[in-house]
């Protein structure tokens, strides 16, 4: 009997230790935070290389917890491949809804569509995937009229006379072209307003500051330049600190990124358009939690407006948000 309990108690305790190894494994590329929730909520994020993007993927989690699920962070690395791979595992691994920030307006709706059909509702969180009979609801920026706003001001301070460049996001994202569609719909009206080039840097820091060394070699003269989010535009003022321009040459942004709007309070940036992070990933984590509870009747998009932060008003913001 002696011997019995002893082979019994260091099972146990094998079990034990196999147990607290399980706990502390996960997923490659997955992040997750776990409450007492019954349900299991999947936040797939575009990328983590940007404080913008772990915000809102961070404040999407922290919401679904919050809310009663378990919550895990999926990072797709801007690699529409790898958010392929995310949506087989969160598929197969019985989640029950998507947050979902995606890598390709077009080519993300295959996946977005495979959640769909394994009853599993999406979520869309700031980019939107171009469809409309796939994802629950998508709660967006408005992102067209943010650049309206923002192009106002770049006539306003620039002038009506001069120089400039426009840096691109990453070209399959609808962000990208509704952004810069808002700003030329403005400077567009003044022709005294040349764009010398227009390139893409991916909303990439490094590569806009690339891209933007590239451009001053080839125009040394201009006058502001509109980077399509804040990751590209401080990659822009970096390129021009180092040529010695940066006092001569304007730069805009979008995204509202803390560093960002602490350019603008020193003077660096000229201005951007604060986006709202937390407030669409707050919706889209209450959104699911709604669907989950029986709610079937959602708006399609929702559109978050974005509010131009310059230096006279830049004391009202940080954080990414308002005070």
């Amino acid at each position: 009997m002696k011997r019995l309990k002893s082979i019994s108690t260091i099972l146990t305790s094998i079990f034990a230790i196999c147990s607290v190894l399980l706990i502390g494994c996960s997923k490659e590329g997955a992040s997750e935070s776990v409450s007492d929730g019954a349900g299991r909520v999947a936040v797939v994020v575009s990328t983590l290389n940007n404080p913008w993007f772990v915000v809102l993927a961070e404040t999407a989690r922290d919401k679904a917890v919050e809310l009663g699920y378990e919550a895990t962070i999926f990072d797709s690395q801007n690699d529409p491949a790898k958010e392929s791979v995310h949506f087989d595992n969160l598929i197969a691994s019985g989640y029950d809804a998507v947050l979902f920030n995606c890598t390709d307006a077009e080519g993300s709706i295959a996946n977005a569509r495979r959640a769909k059909n394994a009853s599993v509702p999406v979520f869309c969180m700031d980019r939107e995937i171009a469809a409309n009979d796939v994802a629950v609801s998508q709660v967006l920026s408005d992102n067209y009229s943010g650049c309206v706003a923002l192009g106002e001001y770049f006539v306003e301070t620039v002038g009506e006379e001069g120089q400039y460049a426009e840096i691109l996001g990453i070209i399959a994202d609808t962000n990208t072209w509704n952004r810069s569609k808002g700003f030329h719909s403005v400077v567009d009206r003044f022709p005294g307003l040349k764009i010398v080039a227009q390139q893409t840097a991916d909303f990439d820091r490094a590569k806009a500051l690339e891209v933007m060394e590239s451009i001053l070699q080839a125009n040394p003269n201009i006058d502001a330049v509109f980077c399509g989010n804040d990751a590209m535009a401080m990659g822009a003022y970096q390129a021009l600190l180092a040529a010695g321009k940066s006092d001569q040459v304007k730069v805009f942004g979008f995204d509202g990124a803390d560093d960002v709007v602490k350019s603008i309070a020193d003077g660096k940036i000229t201005a951007t358009g604060m986006q709202f992070p937390k407030r669409m990933a707050q919706a889209a984590a209450q959104g699911a939690h709604q669907y989950l509870n029986g709610k079937r009747d959602f708006e399609q998009r929702t559109l978050v407006p974005v509010e131009l932060v310059t230096q006279e008003n830049v004391s009202n913001y940080g954080d990414f948000g308002r005070k």
